[in-house]
């Protein structure tokens, strides 16, 4: 199960596990390996504090055959956000961290979004929270309606706009274990939705489909949640909103399954 606070301020007190954050911050998905090549830290030094820090929460680990890849985690990040950034600042602090990732000027690799959480539920409540609409909509604002076969399309509802689009599928249903699905298209009526300007949307519709997988491990009386968000294009600004968003949604769909209500809109 995740640590708590005490644990996650201990593994960043360690400037070696910062050093670590930082070059999965700069390139995310590292093999042991790779990341043993970029410090100069011994491979036994690097793997402890990998283990301090994925036993943190802050470090997610995701199997691809044999490889074991490193990604950066954002639920513990954000959830000090969401303790001590009121809602009044938190525009602020957004602000911030854009000014301070314009000035870095950083060329990233095709980024993967990954966040790993733990609710107090049973698997089967978590997949009915991922795939019913009396669900989605009250931690989401969406509803999809699908058979949840592998191939059948999937039609959006996205905070009141329809989506419909053939390449739209499920990828993967293993009830209550892994679930997959192609991103949504962008459309000009859900970026009147979001305030997004005829450039944002032309650069959004012009990315590479993405996809989702939710994968769910029951680990003693919580359930282990996994979302990795991938097949973004270098660049990506669709990454970039994944990013902004989803761990508000992740937060607020842990909330209403833990307690019956999800997270306050702060918008």
């Amino acid at each position: 199960m995740r640590a708590g606070m005490d644990e996650v301020f201990k593994a960043l007190a360690d400037p070696s596990r910062r050093a670590l954050l930082d070059a999965l911050n700069v390139r995310n998905g590292q093999t042991l390996r790779e990341l043993c090549a970029g410090l100069d830290m011994a491979r036994q030094s690097v793997s402890k504090h990998l283990a301090v820090l994925e036993e943190a929460g802050l470090v997610a680990t995701v199997r691809r055959g044999r490889e074991k890849l490193h990604y950066l985690n954002a639920a513990p990040v954000h959830e000090i956000a969401h303790r001590w950034i009121s809602r009044y600042d938190r525009a602020r602090a957004d602000a911030l961290a854009d000014l301070k990732l314009a000035l870095e000027e950083t060329t990233m690799d095709a980024p993967t979004f990954v966040y790993t959480t733990y609710i107090r539920t049973t698997p089967q409540k978590l997949w009915q929270a991922l795939t019913e609409p009396a669900f989605t909509r009250r931690y989401w604002a969406t509803e999809f309606t699908t058979d949840w076969s592998v191939g059948s399309p999937m039609a959006w509802d996205n905070h009141g706009v329809p989506i419909s689009d053939p390449e739209q599928v499920v990828l993967e249903a293993e009830p209550y274990s892994r679930l997959s699905y192609t991103w949504h298209t962008i459309t000009p009526e859900l970026a009147q939705r979001f305030g997004w300007d005829d450039e944002l949307l032309a650069r959004l519709s012009a990315e590479a489909r993405s996809k989702v997988t939710f994968t769910i491990e029951e680990t003693g009386q919580v359930v282990k949640l996994t979302v990795v968000h991938d097949g973004f294009e270098a660049g990506s600004r669709m990454a970039e909103i994944v990013a902004h968003g989803w761990p508000g949604v992740l937060a607020s769909l842990k909330t209403l399954l833990e307690t019956g209500e999800p997270l306050p809109d702060d918008s």
